[in-house]
């Protein structure tokens, strides 16, 4: 009897025992499940992790920087809409660094607050900006601090800086105030690559380069040289930017009104044109992908930069393409991270606030007016449903509350929206 119990006491101790051993590796799992460090490979690609490109600037010049604080409320109204990964620019100025510190405090006062940054390094031709010739051949002696700056923030904030990107636009030949060759490009990309081999940069950092489509062999045979394709081959991925809104005013054969289209409803056409756009953006996203497996590449691509403008003066308002309006801007946003969400892409959507700076002198500047947010806080049409779930509720921006633009009247907001023209109205407003 005595064995009996014994054995059946030793059973239970061991079943005990087992059970918390077991809890324990639960917990243990658990513990690594969430400590482990998130890299640019878990993020981009997952709608988990909505991407968004950030200025922040407030003023018509750069010269007067955001606060840490201005910068803290920004994160905050971003992350409040599903935000968890920032675009900067560059690291010439104290921005991008100071974007850094404001993610790291937040972080620190809450530790569920998750933000990460794709980190741009600025790069420039020989004599850009100067007033003299540019020499597209030639780099500025400018390029390599502003690389060795980024490598600096890269390691400083290994937690947040996921992704280092070599120039925007810096090779697409329209870009004629500071284009380089993508030799140029490449030599950086080698150069991080490198230290990344070294563990002299974090080991799981993804290097790229983010250009407009056709410098990713998209577009003109003219891209479609040796070092591109030795550049596709050396970055992590490929940012590659699309913008319809433009090709409204430069290729505008997909913006117009066809002929099947002119019985709909005035809606109905805008609807159809943004639909168009999409189908746009989406084949110029296809070229690029068609040109890095013609060099047996397979490699991820993702969006760097597209975007809608709500404000133009010019090419795209009423005398132009009349492509620009918040209920635009609203439909492409939508299309825009439906298609990308649904197909494992990143978008960078351009941008999240105003900023003035851009076209200091022209205030109805298109480039002024890419944001989802006006510069004092609005939500414009495209996250009206945003503001109605209560996201913003309590946060503010230069100490206005998040509000809707035209008070919340959308029949208000549609006088402001124009129907695209049809073929034969845009030849006889340009002759």
């Amino acid at each position: 009897m005595k064995t009996l119990k014994t054995i059946l006491l030793t059973a239970v101790v061991l079943l005990v025992m087992v059970t918390c051993k077991e809890g324990q590796k639960e917990d243990a799992k658990d513990i690594t499940q969430t400590d482990k460090e998130v890299t640019a490979k878990d993020i981009l690609g997952n709608p988990e992790y909505l991407a968004i490109s950030y200025g922040g600037y407030r003023a018509n010049t750069r010269e007067i920087q955001p606060t840490l604080d201005e910068l803290k409320e920004d994160m905050k109204i971003m992350s409040a809409m599903g935000i968890k990964v920032l675009r900067t620019y560059n690291v010439q100025l104290p921005h991008a660094s100071n974007i850094l510190k404001a993610i790291s405090e937040l972080k620190q006062a809450d530790p569920e607050f998750e933000m990460y940054v794709m980190l741009g390094a600025w790069i420039d031709c020989l004599n850009a900006w100067t007033g003299q010739v540019p020499d597209h051949n030639l780099e500025s002696e400018q390029n390599e601090g502003e690389i060795n700056r980024a490598i600096a923030l890269a390691n400083k904030y290994p937690d947040i800086v996921k992704v280092l990107a070599v120039g925007n636009e810096a090779m697409v030949k329209w870009a004629e105030a500071y284009y380089v060759q993508p030799k140029v490009i490449l030599k950086w990309v080698n150069r991080l690559q490198d230290l990344k081999k070294a563990g002299k940069l974090p080991g799981d950092l993804w290097i790229t380069s983010s250009d407009d489509f056709a410098s990713w062999g998209g577009g003109d045979p003219m891209y479609h040289t040796e070092d591109l394709a030795r550049l596709v081959k050396a970055v992590d991925y490929i940012s590659m930017h699309t913008y319809p809104y433009h090709y409204s005013h430069y290729v505008p054969e997909f913006w117009w009104v066809p002929e099947e289209e002119q019985g709909l409803s005035d809606i109905q056409k805008i609807e159809a044109a943004m639909i168009r756009a999409r189908e746009t953006a989406i084949s110029k996203y296809d070229s690029v992908v068609n040109y890095v497996k013609s060099l047996g590449v397979d490699k991820p691509i993702h969006i760097g930069e597209t975007g809608w403008a709500t404000v133009s003066s010019g090419y795209y308002g009423p005398e132009g393409s009349k492509a620009t309006d918040e209920y635009k801007e609203a439909l492409y946003y939508k299309h825009m991270r439906e298609w990308t969400n649904a197909n494992g892409i990143s978008c960078f959507y351009f941008e999240a606030f105003d900023e003035k700076w851009k076209d200091a002198h022209n205030k109805k500047g298109s480039e002024n007016h890419f944001g989802l947010f006006t510069v004092d806080g609005k939500a414009k049409y495209a996250l009206w449903d945003l503001v109605d779930q209560g996201v913003f509720k309590g946060l503010t921006r230069d100490g206005n509350p998040i509000t809707k633009t035209y008070n919340g009247k959308k029949e208000k907001l549609m006088k402001d929206v124009l129907v695209p023209p049809t073929q034969q109205e845009h030849t006889m407003a340009h002759h």
